[in-house]
């Protein structure tokens, strides 16, 4: 038995609301599954993951009162010359390092927010 699928989704489209709820209900029924299942495991799986998390990016989102110890640092961190590390400050949010360990980020984020920035890991 071949499917049309063209004229499936004709169907779908003239179907009310209530015919498509009845219609997934009995397609629920029929095969034992649920329709909300898979939407619930794809959320319990991302926060595991998050969990797990080894690389961060260190975004730099407010510089703070103190922009000139913010460009310190910030060349201190990434070896970046004067006018790049002023357009980091300056032009926020922007990423500071990408891929640093939890450690590192942790260590940058501290730095930053010595000087009045505001830091989050991504």
């Amino acid at each position: 038995m071949a499917l049309d699928k063209d004229k499936i989704i004709a169907d779908l489209k003239e179907a009310s609301i209530l015919e498509l709820n009845d219609l997934v209900k009995a397609i629920e029924d029929e095969f034992g599954v649920s329709a909300a299942a898979p939407v619930a495991a794809a959320g319990a799986g991302a926060g595991a993951a998050e969990a797990e998390k080894d690389s961060f990016d260190v975004e730099l989102t407010e510089s703070g009162d103190q922009k000139i110890k913010a460009i310190k640092v910030i060349r201190e961190i990434t070896g970046l010359g004067l006018k790049d590390s002023k357009g980091l400050v300056d032009n926020v949010p922007s990423i500071v390092k990408e891929g640093a360990s939890k450690d590192e980020a942790e260590d940058i984020k501290a730095k930053l927010e010595a000087v009045g920035g505001v830091v989050t890991l991504k």
